[in-house]
């Protein structure tokens, strides 16, 4: 029995739903007309169901499922669940980037949780940017909330062959480029690389940010790795249904949980993760939703010292399913113990200590020992130098070792439509050596930073048989990716950083190491430059986009908007209830 700290009377929904005036009146009577009555409420929470479900979103398509047993728990516990439709921020369909909807998604959770009458709440999500924007917005709201994460899809196949998503998508793209594997080839891969619901079961983002936010403490112990079609994860669904409500009585907040460092563990998580680059900015803006310092030093600094343990794609050999099988999150924390906070508390009401007290790996070969790490350190790397004064950032552990010092001449392209246009031109002008690079690709400049970091090899250089160049963006790339790409570069080129003054030809040096990236210019000719540089055209003139370019933070800030940054002024008011 869970030790309450509140009473009903303490519940946002009893102004709702307790009082006696005519207000409360017309809540009860509605309730009524959906076919609920007293039984339903009186004395109970109101847990209010946060579902990114949509039928064009293959990551979730099994969260109408799982809504419906996370309700089971919230009745088995004495709570009234209340399911309410959120946007979906599918990562293949939503254009020009989900990264431009991710902090409207956080606002339409916080406003959602805010205006209604609800005690508490679980977030369904799991796709790449539903994470962070969930969290970000229950955070703001601060009412108890706990996330379950939609799992990762099972291995995919191709005439034996294990696939990963997205990894192997680049990987045979360039194979059919190059002539290695024909058109029937392609297509029966694209038939057998995603066979279930669920999200991407390689390390990209979506696994990289259920496993962060499990280590922040806002999952039940082991939830992020359970695959999606395992029947472990409803059982894990209704479990968390069951959770909420007591979390409700505790009054066990965003707060209690979500403290520096609690944020410092999720970091070191996705270091030994070899996780995505995308969960620098993620993490960045929940922290600061949180209240919580966190910058690109921090990352930097926790990379040096944390081992990737986790043989994973896109920086080992194995994927999700076999890390779960392997023992999953609570194993690998389990061989971090001294680098993690482990008295942090979590959602159980437990420590993150006492969760992975009895964790076990079950095969060294996908969770390594400390001994034998997939690497030393380098899961992410930030550098900095004239072309990036603010950081921009890099995974050395994906990427070929001969271009973590590397100097060659630039190719420029002023945006993604001119580098698809002319990529494939068998008269290109580049080598080897060249250093690819591609500007407007940012925050601002996408617009909402897509995930284009990941630029192709010219396909003269693939049919010679080249995998990797160096390449640098304003952009972000998809977790699942791989290559020396060189992302996050700010301030970036659409307001004026120094990624715009740079030209074809220019020398760029980069020192992993040494954390420096160089454009070998004189200052004198690049203030020349800047001098006759002119800012782009807006991309919206009215709309969500209008109000995006208005109050967009740059990427070493975590690209959330200013305004619903916690610094950014007082608390929003609870709702008056006349």
């Amino acid at each position: 029995m869970t030790e309450r700290v509140k009473t009903y009377e303490q519940l946002r929904s009893y102004r709702w739903f307790g009082a006696k005036d005519l207000r409360s009146f017309g809540h009860r009577s509605r309730a009524k007309q959906m076919g609920y009555d007293e039984h339903d409420w009186a004395g109970k929470p109101i847990i209010g169901i946060i579902n990114t479900w949509s039928e064009i979103n293959p990551c979730h398509l099994h969260f109408k499922l799982r809504a419906e047993a996370v309700k089971r728990g919230v009745w088995q516990t004495g709570g009234f669940p209340l399911e309410l439709p959120a946007m979906t921020l599918d990562e293949t369909y939503t254009k020009p980037s989900s990264m431009l909807y991710r902090n409207f998604l956080a606002m339409e959770c916080e406003e959602l949780l805010r205006s209604h009458p609800i005690d508490g709440a679980v977030l369904m999500g799991g796709c790449d940017k539903t994470t962070p924007a969930l969290l970000m917005g229950a955070t703001s709201m601060g009412i108890p909330a706990i996330f379950l994460p939609a799992g990762p899809m099972l291995r995919g196949n191709w005439h034996g062959e294990t696939l990963g998503s997205g990894s192997d998508t680049w990987k045979y793209w360039d194979e059919k480029r190059a002539g290695n594997i024909s058109e029937a080839d392609w297509h029966d891969i694209e038939a057998g690389i995603a066979r279930s619901h669920g999200h991407c079961m390689t390390m990209g983002t979506a696994s990289t940010m259920t496993s962060a936010v499990e280590a922040l403490g806002m999952t039940l112990p082991g939830a992020a790795s359970i695959p999606a079609a395992d029947a472990n994860h409803e059982r894990m669904a209704c479990h968390t249904g069951r959770r909420i409500v007591d979390m409700v009585w505790e009054d066990l907040t965003p707060a209690r949980v979500q403290t520096p460092q609690a944020f410092e563990n999720a970091v070191i998580t996705v270091m030994a993760l070899g996780g995505s680059t995308n969960a620098i900015i993620h993490l960045i803006a929940h922290a600061r939703r949180a209240g919580c310092a966190l910058t690109l030093d921090d990352f930097d600094r926790l990379s040096r010292r944390i081992p990737v343990l986790a043989d994973i794609r896109p920086s080992g050999r194995y994927l999700m399913e076999d890390f779960y099988y392997a023992g999953g999150l609570p194993a690998l924390l389990s061989r971090l113990g001294d680098e993690l906070h482990l008295d942090a508390l979590t959602v159980n009401g437990k420590t993150l200590g006492e969760n992975v007290a009895r964790a076990r790996v079950h095969n060294d070969a996908v969770i390594r020992p400390r001994g034998n790490p997939v690497a030393e350190e380098g899961a992410t790397a930030v550098l900095k130098g004239n072309l990036a004064p603010l950081g921009c950032v890099m995974k050395p552990a994906a990427a070929d070792p001969r271009f973590l010092r590397h100097a060659g001449p630039a190719l420029v392209f002023d945006s993604y439509a001119q580098m698809k246009a002319s990529i494939d031109d068998p008269h290109l002008a580049v080598t080897p050596d060249t250093v690819l690079v591609l500007r407007n690709a940012g925050p601002q400049g996408g617009p909402g930073m897509p995930e284009w970091g990941m630029l192709p090899i010219p396909a003269k250089l693939v049919r010679e048989g080249v995998r990797d160049m160096l390449r640098i963006s304003d952009a972000r790339m998809s977790g699942t990716s791989y290559g020396a790409c060189v992302l996050h570069v700010a301030p970036e080129s659409f307001v004026g950083g120094a990624l715009a003054l740079v030209q074809t030809g220019d020398t760029i040096a980069i020192d992993v190491a040494a954390r420096a990236l160089t454009l070998e210019v004189a200052e004198e000719e690049l203030a020349r430059r800047r001098a006759r540089w002119q800012p782009p055209a807006p991309h919206y003139r009215r709309g969500y986009g209008y109000l995006f370019a208005q109050h967009i933070r740059q990427a070493h800030e975590g690209c959330d908007f200013d305004c619903l940054e916690t610094a950014f002024g007082e608390p929003v008011p609870e709702p008056a209830i006349y």
